[in-house]
């Protein structure tokens, strides 16, 4: 297993403004039977990466390596776990939160379950989309009338098995904030219908289980970390 650490950019003032894209602390990164696992740091300080200080330098990393996937602890933060998602995602790499809140691996009875569902899943997508396809138009080319700029925004969302994929959304803000449009799209949420894109690709469902926003998920990882405390001292006063 080999280790090695990235450090906090705020600490190396010779690396120049433009590539410090990586605010967070510092991670341990463990090499294990083809997968990267992206942790907390332990006690020992281990010697970092200076070739992984930037996003860029971490997508060609990760595209030049025989890795399958990565594995990334949630309670790195939400700045790391975006900073990793981002570059994983350029290098065509999936990545996983590690746990996976306890869910296991689905047994072999379930499979033929699974499989249903899926075709149930894409086969009413694939209607809804040829139904609300000409409403989607229309509001696209009212969106480049009225707001002219970026059409669609992207979301990290945690899926089946804790992986990480970006949830397609009609973009509702301008350059300062939420347009009329765009209001009135979140208002009838109409800005979820690309989202439709996803259930096509197998990364959300109609019909199974809902996907958390990795905010979300950060948000309760700090709850429950805070909370932790609170428990081991009613636990001990007891």
């Amino acid at each position: 297993m080999t280790t090695s650490i990235i450090p906090n950019l705020h600490n190396h003032s010779t690396i120049p403004q433009q590539h410090q894209n990586y605010h967070s602390q510092y991670c341990t990164l463990q090499w294990r039977r083809g997968q990267l696992l992206v942790k907390v740091p332990g006690n020992l300080k281990q010697p970092y990466l200076p070739s992984l200080d930037n996003k860029q330098l971490l997508v060609e990393c990760l595209k030049h390596s025989p890795i399958s996937l990565v594995s990334i602890d949630p309670k790195l933060g939400g700045t790391s776990l975006r900073f990793w998602a981002d570059a994983c995602k350029q290098a065509k790499k999936p990545i996983f939160l590690s746990p996976v809140f306890g869910k296991k691996l689905p047994k072999q009875d379930q499979q033929t379950l699974r499989t249903i569902q899926r075709l149930i899943d894409w086969i009413l997508a694939f209607f809804i989309l040829l139904l609300v396809s000409p409403v989607m138009l229309v509001l696209a080319l009212l969106m480049q009338l009225y707001s002219p700029g970026l059409l669609f925004s992207y979301e990290w969302h945690i899926g089946e098995k804790g992986k990480l994929f970006q949830v397609i959304k009609f973009c509702t803000t301008g350059k300062d904030n939420i347009t009329f449009l765009g209001f009135l799209m979140r208002k009838y949420r109409l800005d979820n219908l690309p989202k439709l894109l996803n259930i096509l690709r197998g990364d959300m469902s109609l019909i199974g289980s809902h996907c958390w926003a990795l905010a979300d998920v950060v948000q309760l990882g700090l709850e429950n970390e805070k909370l932790q405390p609170q428990l081991t001292v009613i636990t001990n006063r007891w």
